[in-house]
C-alpha cells in the first residue's frame, strides 16, 4: 500500500492487460443488466456500423480501476472516479476475443492525503478511454 509521504507526480503503478472474450459480456450483461445486442450479436452489431460485437464501456471502465485499487489495496479508498470513452474494445468470436492494457501514473498529489490517478487503456494499439481519472485517498 502506498504511503501518501512517499508518492511523487509521476510514479507509474503496476500496469495490468486484461483479456476480454465473449464470455464474458455475457456475465456482464446478466450482472448489470445491460442486454444491448451489440455486445453480444455480430450480426447486430455490424448492422449497426460496428465493425463486431463491442465490449460494455462500463466493463472496460470497471476493469481499469482495478490498477488502482490493487495499488492501493482498498476499493473504499477510491474518492472520485470518472471517463471518457474514446474507441469501443472490439471483441472476435475468434476463441481469443481481445486485451485491454492498463496503466496509470500519479498525476497529483492534492493534499489532505488525496491522490490524482491518470489511467491509460488501450486495445489494438487504440486509446478506449480518455481523460479516466480516479482520486484516491492514501494512508
Amino acid at each position: 500500500m502506498p504511503r501518501y509521504e512517499d508518492l511523487a507526480v509521476g510514479e507509474q503503478l503496476p500496469s495490468q492487460t486484461f483479456p476480454v472474450c465473449r464470455g464474458d459480456l455475457i456475465h456482464y450483461a446478466g450482472a448489470s443488466g445491460d442486454f444491448n445486442e451489440i455486445h453480444w450479436n455480430e450480426r447486430i452489431a455490424v448492422q449497426v456500423g460496428l465493425p463486431n460485437v463491442i465490449a460494455h464501456g462500463m466493463f472496460t471502465m470497471a476493469q481499469a480501476i482495478r490498477i488502482v485499487t490493487d495499488w492501493v489495496g482498498d476499493p473504499a479508498a477510491v474518492v472520485e472516479y470518472g471517463v471518457r470513452f474514446t474507441k469501443p474494445v472490439v471483441v472476435p468470436d475468434d476463441g481469443v476475443g481481445a486485451s485491454v492494457e492498463y496503466s496509470g501514473k500519479v498525476g497529483a498529489l492534492l493534499g489532505d492525503n488525496k491522490v490524482r490517478v491518470d489511467l491509460t487503456a488501450v486495445s489494438a494499439g487504440r486509446k478506449v478511454l480518455g481523460r479516466a481519472v480516479a482520486v484516491v485517498r492514501v494512508p
